[in-house]
């Protein structure tokens, strides 16, 4: 028997999806779950590992040796932008171009709040230097690169003690020679850097973009390398034999070295895996558009599956308050999740952003948490149960302490009932959620109403269909994987590349030699990394992709202009190449914004290259077939569902099989998680045993 293992590193928990292949088990997948390991979370991967191992009844040797592939999707990037801890980081770019950063293109994230202060700055003014250089839009040198000047530079940030080096200079998306002798003259004068540039990164304009990109990349690449190569050390260690394949925003996945290159690319790549593993099950299910919402310990996310789709868009990605312009599927965090903590702001409720992590954690972890949380009110509420084992049997909850924390609360907003003051941070939070969905989908032109809600993540299931009805959803699939689905998406998601060059020119009077150019060299590099990982070239698939505007607009729209052929097949550019693409680009300009502009000739921007190798990934059933056999709870206790507390009947997931049905109100209890079916609801395991919640 092989495996496959899928994880994905949370703030509270990692998670764990192990496929297993080979057998006559085959298709099986087993979940686990245990504590993040803030101060080092390779440790919390290698304990996730050894628990697996146990499981199967082998040695951690055995069973690394047995794994063909270990996918991973980590919060590395995320982790040091949001706590700004990452490497002392400068910038060398063009004289005259030192501000452009701080400009940020007049972007305010709230223009009414006059208050808002601009983000805390990578590179502050004393650590972005400037040469002389100057390349111009076509490519030619305008200016030669002063060395003497690089070379004081370097002089300054190394006095300044950074630790790496953004370069990013005007238009070496077209011209890199002087980015490339910069980056030679940089490693002899700062030894030890982490140095990046930016044709490297982002070979596209506009300068901005390329310079942020580059920047941050610059900031979290030294932590994302070492993190990686820490686990991949712990892993060879440990008796695994393959390459470390890492999930990327964009969608994918692809090998450490691979990453290592840019390692801004898994910037937001736990979610992405999430949306990739929705799409998969939407599909098999037959729901096609999907709402998908994950709430884990620390955050809430939502994205949207539209056609069968999560198609990841290069562009004006915004990031914990900075540009990152590589693909990245589309993803919206709120700080909403198990662990975020209730407090009384100026006699007003508030539920987050702040959370308590995995250490200390909520107050019934037991660990040291005081301040109350979600998960808390969840257990004041009577959905969580301190009877028995909690995430898989690895802990107990308490209510030692959680009562006191909330009569805390009760007696500051002035009604004196704890359990009164956990369903109201219940209900600050289900707000929220809602809110955050609504901004989403409207910012899509999108009805709630006409979707199919996915929900997932250890907490996203307590609070699916009543957050569901508040939004008018009819139905919520929630799969029986939902608490380690992130996990479980990075092994649905297949290897792939995802890159571009720059290219602008009207679509009528294209260089058809140097588009074929450009996708040659994107398909020999990305054929290299291919074949390095051991996939055969004739396994590689590619979609061809353009990048195209009208003339004045300031972002792209990328579309397939030919989808699923082999690599380095350029059979389909002929004459008609500029018509045909026009033709495409209206066509796509149409359905994201409802109109064309049928006299203007729009541009080519650049060309992409999505290239990758299918790989197996766990199979998903769908359809409801009534068996007739009614459920039996296993037992009942006191809880409030949204109707006052009650006695409610609670099931065990483990009891439960395809044809049952379970009405409202109930609690049904899984290893990782805990469904509840609100009042007006029903619950239906579907004939591949995941569940259902139906509008009754």
């Amino acid at each position: 028997m092989t495996y496959r293992v899928g994880i994905d590193i949370g703030g509270t928990f990692t998670d764990f999806a192990l496929l297993k292949e080979g057998s006559s088990e085959s298709g099986k997948v087993v979940l686990h779950k245990n504590l993040s390991t803030p101060e080092d979370r390779s440790l919390g991967v290698m304990q996730g590992l050894g628990a697996l191992a146990e499981k199967e009844g082998l040695s951690l040797a055995d069973f690394l040796g047995r794994c063909e592939a270990i996918v991973h999707g980590t919060t590395v990037a995320d982790n040091t932008l949001i706590e700004m801890n990452g490497a002392v980081t400068g910038l060398i770019t063009t004289e005259g171009f030192r501000d452009e950063i701080e400009y940020r293109r007049g972007f305010k994230e709230d223009i009414w709040d006059v208050r808002l202060e601009p983000p805390r700055q990578i590179t502050p003014r004393r650590r972005r230097l400037t040469v002389p250089e100057r390349i111009l839009h076509d490519g030619t040198v305008h200016k030669p690169l002063d060395e003497g000047a690089l070379r004081e530079a370097c002089r300054k940030l190394r006095l300044q003690n950074v630790e790496a080096v953004a370069i990013s200079f005007l238009f070496s998306f077209v011209n890199p020679d002087h980015e490339r002798r910069a980056r030679e003259i940089v490693r002899q004068e700062i030894q030890n850097a982490y140095i990046c540039a930016s044709h490297e990164v982002l070979p596209r304009a506009p300068e901005y973009d390329r310079t942020s990109t580059t920047i941050v990349n610059a900031y979290v690449g030294p932590r994302v390398t070492s993190y990686l190569e820490k686990l991949v050390q712990r892993l060879v260690e440990g008796g695994y034999r393959n390459q470390l394949m890492v999930m990327q925003a964009s969608g994918g996945v692809m090998t450490k070295e691979y990453i290592d290159g840019a390692p801004i690319r898994v910037l937001a790549s736990g979610p992405a895996g999430g949306v990739i593993g929705s799409a998969h099950c939407g599909r098999a299910k037959g729901h096609t558009n999907l709402l998908c919402v994950d709430m884990g310990g620390t955050s809430y996310d939502m994205s949207l599956v539209v056609d069968g789709l999560a198609p990841a868009e290069a562009g004006w990605n915004m990031h914990h308050r900075y540009l990152i312009g590589v693909p990245m599927v589309k993803v919206e965090t709120l700080g909403a999740g198990g662990g975020s903590i209730c407090h009384v702001n100026k006699g007003a409720l508030e539920v987050g952003p702040r959370s308590a992590g995995a250490a200390p954690g909520p107050i019934c972890y037991g660990r040291g948490g005081k301040e109350p949380t979600v998960t808390d009110a969840l257990v004041m509420l009577g959905i969580l149960s301190t009877d028995e084992g909690f995430a898989g049997g690895s802990f107990r909850l308490t209510r030692q302490g959680v009562d006191e924390a909330f009569q805390a609360i009760a007696d500051e907003m002035g009604h004196g009932v704890a359990e009164q003051a956990a369903f109201d941070c219940w209900r600050v939070v289900t707000a929220n959620m809602s809110q955050g969905v609504r901004r989403t989908t409207a910012g899509k032109g999108i009805d709630p109403k006409d979707l199919v809600m996915l929900a997932y993540g250890g907490n996203g299931p307590a609070f699916a269909a009543i957050q569901a009805e508040d939004l008018g959803i009819s139905r919520v699939l929630v799969p029986k994987t939902s608490p380690t689905f992130s996990a479980l998406g990075t092994l649905v998601a297949n290897p792939t590349i995802d890159e571009e060059r720059s290219y602008i020119a009207s679509a009528r009077t294209l260089d058809l030699n140097r588009i074929r150019q450009h996708w040659n060299d994107l398909s020999v590099r990305a054929k290299k990394y291919f074949t390095d990982a051991g996939f055969a070239a004739e396994a590689i698939r590619v979609n061809y992709q353009l990048n195209m505007r009208y003339p004045g607009q300031n972002f792209s729209l990328s579309f397939d202009y030919q989808a699923d052929v082999a690599l380095g097949d350029l059979s389909f550019i002929g004459e008609d190449f500029g018509e045909t693409a026009i033709k495409l680009f209206n066509g796509r300009h149409m359905a994201e914004y409802e109109h064309i502009r049928e006299h203007e000739v729009p541009e080519v921007s650049g060309v992409r290259l999505n290239a990758h190798v299918v790989t197996p990934s766990p199979e998903i059933g769908g359809g409801f077939t009534p068996s007739g056999n009614p459920p039996s709870a296993t037992k009942s206790r006191r809880a409030n569902l949204d109707a006052g507390f009650a006695e409610v009947p609670v099931y065990l997931g483990k009891d439960l099989v395809p044809g049952m049905e379970v009405s409202s109100p109930a609690i049904i209890e899984e290893t990782f998680t805990t469904i509840v079916v609100y009042p007006g609801w029903k619950a239906q395991i579907d004939d591949a045993g995941d569940y259902q919640l139906v509008k009754a």
